[in-house]
């Protein structure tokens, strides 16, 4: 199990679509212990595998309090087959747009199939926090992240100054 490279905003991975899984093996169970670990380690409570520059349909998270036991959720090929009308807001924040939090509008809760870490269908529905991490987490699998929900002119903001802070680490990189 590795700790692996976060990718960070404005990193063009992080657009990108990711592709299904087609079988569930010891790669791909390797790569949710790695996630898994990176996720802990950060800390956060999910991540999707375009987040360490894997670009398959993998996530993990665990939503359990810090005085809970840990509960750690692999899912592969995550798919919403079906979210409530009613919404809900949480603050949320991204391991790939570091120390940047703002409130998100989703629905409150969605079922969701997926393949769990042995290649098992599951299905599960969730509300609260579960809900909004998973919503979260399947929209990096898709290329977009929690800050297409918010206002064009905070999106505009917290993107300029990742590019902004990305073209300096180059320049410093290429000074060095």
């Amino acid at each position: 199990m590795t700790i692996r490279p976060l990718v960070i905003l404005p990193d063009p991975l992080l657009r990108k679509p990711c592709d299904p899984v087609a079988v569930v093996d010891d790669e791909v169970r390797a790569l949710a212990d790695d996630m898994l670990d990176t996720m802990y380690d950060a800390p956060g409570i999910g991540l999707a595998a375009c987040q360490i520059g894997v670009m398959r349909r993998v996530v993990v998270l665990d939503v359990a309090r810090e005085e809970d036991e840990p509960a750690p959720m692999v899912l592969v090929n995550p798919q919403i087959v079906w979210s409530s009308e009613e919404t809900s807001v949480y603050q949320e924040g991204c391991l790939s747009i570091p120390d940047f939090f703002e409130d998100v509008e989703r629905p409150a809760a969605v079922r969701v199939t997926f393949l769990d870490r042995n290649g098992e269908p599951r299905e599960i529905e969730a509300d609260g926090l579960l809900s909004t991490c998973i919503q979260h987490e399947i929209d990096h699998l898709n290329g977009v992240l929690f800050i297409d929900h918010i206002s064009k002119l905070k999106r505009d903001r917290v993107t300029r100054k990742f590019a902004k802070a990305a073209k300096e680490a180059q320049r410093q990189s290429d000074d060095a």
